[in-house]
């Protein structure tokens, strides 16, 4: 949950491009959003890039990029994918005039407009509208959503891009603080912002961003894979480098989510409880995310790593985190299978959820708050 975007630019970039000179593959075996993995399939320095998460949607964040080695035109795929979903808005006669719009935030849109909202939600059958749409989306939201997702494009790097696009851009509209845990009530300190996520559009948004993916390739084609970290290691090999940012929150990532994860898979159970979860069978589970599992999970993965004589760099917070775990605690471990070169950088970490922005308007906490980060070099012995 960690800032890698913005990690990048202040020296982990350059820490990696510089690994990259002498590496045969670049593994990210917590890929996340994809932002390392992008950069460095997308570097100069020209290695496959391999990309694992347990979670879908991160998988194909991924290979939206690392998996094609040319752009294509992003405007001739839209268009006939734009097409495809008004017709099948239209035929499952979801969508009219009416519901494009809301009413003013300050006459029309109170608690009991929403609870109507939420009502013609769950008596659809479409799978993103019926779990999430009057809450996480407006109805029109969530219907255009499920119409591009059940539209996507056939061929496989088109659909990959178009797939990764429609989920940035749920991201974006998600009516939430920060991740997509819990949605905004229509109460009347939230109630405005709830308005304002229910105003974005989900089809522009994921123009857009599939514009921005298209424009974007790797070098040497990689590959994204949905695989557990440390099941993954028993396939490196030596000369690869390893990229290492494991979950540090004793809460399961699939928990801020498992929004994302749906539209990937396309399908989700029944949901219950404020945040709408999933079954946890449609939930991921991390052995880094349980605190009385995760020193031993990381050791486990570490030493698979020295066995196989790869290098890696891992990033790790510097405090103490909720996992048990604390960068001093990352580098202990790491120095009984390798030889570590440690820096520390400023960072940004998400407080999962906060509800201020960086200037501390608003109410509760603030999601992302500044931080030192821990970046460990590990060279095989």
């Amino acid at each position: 949950m960690g800032s890698k975007r913005w990690m990048l630019g202040n020296g982990l970039g350059h820490l990696i491009r510089n690994e990259l000179k002498t590496a045969t593959r670049f593994v990210d075996l917590f890929s996340g959003s994809a932002s390392v993995a992008h950069f460095a399939a997308t570097s100069p320095e020209a290695v496959p890039v391999i990309a694992c998460d347990i979670q879908k949607f991160a998988v194909v964040l991924a290979e939206a990029v690392i998996t094609r080695t040319r752009v294509f035109d992003p405007d001739l795929i839209w268009t006939s994918w734009h097409e495809r979903a008004c017709r099948y808005l239209a035929d499952v006669r979801k969508f009219t005039a009416a519901s494009a719009s809301l009413p003013g935030l300050r006459d029309g849109f109170t608690r009991e407009f929403v609870n109507q909202e939420r009502q013609r939600c769950a008596d659809d059958k479409q799978p993103i509208t019926n779990a999430y749409g009057g809450y996480y989306f407006s109805r029109s939201q969530a219907l255009w959503i499920d119409a591009l997702r059940a539209t996507l494009p056939s061929n496989a790097a088109h659909q990959s891009v178009a797939l990764a696009a429609l989920i940035a851009a749920a991201s974006s509209c998600s009516a939430s603080p920060g991740h997509t845990a819990q949605p905004f009530r229509p109460s009347r300190g939230a109630k405005e912002f709830l308005y304002s996520a229910w105003c974005r559009d989900p089809v522009t948004q994921t123009k857009q961003t599939m514009a921005m993916l298209a424009a974007r390739h790797a070098v040497k084609k990689g590959a994204a894979l949905c695989q557990d970290a440390n099941n993954y290691t028993t396939d490196l090999e030596k000369g690869d480098l390893v990229f290492l940012d494991p979950p540090y929150s004793s809460v399961h990532y699939s928990r801020f989510y498992h929004v994302l994860e749906t539209i990937a898979r396309g399908v989700c159970g029944p949901v219950d409880g404020t945040g709408r979860y999933p079954p946890p069978t449609e939930r991921p589970r991390s052995s880094y995310s349980v605190a009385s599992e995760a020193a031993s999970a990381i050791e486990c993965l570490l030493k698979s790593i020295a066995e196989r004589e790869a290098k890696a760099i891992l990033t790790f917070p510097q405090r103490a985190c909720s996992n048990g775990l604390s960068g001093p605690d990352v580098c202990a471990i790491s120095e009984k299978y390798f030889r570590v070169k440690s820096t520390f950088k400023r960072s940004r970490f998400s407080t999962l959820g906060g509800t201020q922005d960086e200037n501390g308007n608003g109410y509760g906490r603030r999601a992302r708050l500044k931080t030192h980060e821990l970046i460990l070099t590990l060279t095989p012995r």
